[in-house]
């Protein structure tokens, strides 16, 4: 049985589309990935379970902070020393 993809609209008026069924844990809630297209073969970026925003941001470490709530998914790999 296929997920269904939650289309969602960008603040420039794109549809993209949410998975909820893959998400990453964040700080207040988790993130999910976002699509361009139904068919899941780009990934957009993320979208806050917090906050229900698109307004996220990645660093070099794949730490993911949304820019409204302030959710943060901790890097996967990190070192001490970059704190």
């Amino acid at each position: 049985m296929a997920v269904e993809l939650e289309d969602v609209e960008t603040d420039r008026g794109k549809t993209v589309y949410v998975d909820r069924s893959e998400g990453e844990r964040g700080a207040k809630g988790p993130f999910f990935v976002v699509y361009v297209t139904e068919n899941r073969e780009t990934r957009w970026g993320y979208f806050c379970g917090n906050c229900d925003s698109l307004d996220t941001a990645m660093d070099t470490m794949g730490r993911v902070e949304c820019n409204v709530c302030g959710n943060i998914r901790k890097p996967d790999e990190w070192d001490a020393a970059h704190e």
